[in-house]
């Protein structure tokens, strides 16, 4: 299990770099790797993402998904491991979830 998260770290600061790099996003457009989820046989990596502001979220993954087999092929030159998952982007609904209920909490504090 340990050697899992170990490799969910790593993806998400290569890929975070990468996409640093490499994305091809537009100029106010904040995208955030939240979490990594590696299935234990390393062969599956789900990339959770984030976006801000929310009204960019499908052109930004959009963008991520026609253009994951070059960032696939930059993250299996970077990492010095086998097998090398195969990564897939997905929307994180966790942080605005969280987002919304810290909202609605301020919301009733200051009332």
């Amino acid at each position: 299990m340990e050697r899992i998260q170990q490799v969910n770290q790593l993806i998400k600061k290569e890929l975070g770099q990468i996409l640093l790099r490499e994305g091809d996003f537009s100029k106010n457009v904040l995208v955030t790797i939240t979490r990594v989820e590696t299935t234990r046989n390393l062969i599956d990596a789900r990339i959770y993402v984030s976006v801000l502001p929310d009204d960019q979220f499908s052109k930004t993954m959009e963008t991520l998904r026609r253009r994951i087999f070059g960032f696939q092929q930059l993250l299996n030159k970077r990492l010095r491991m086998r097998p090398i998952p195969k990564i897939q982007f997905v929307e994180e609904k966790a942080t605005k979830e969280a987002g919304r209920i810290e909202e609605l909490l301020d919301k009733i504090k200051n009332e």
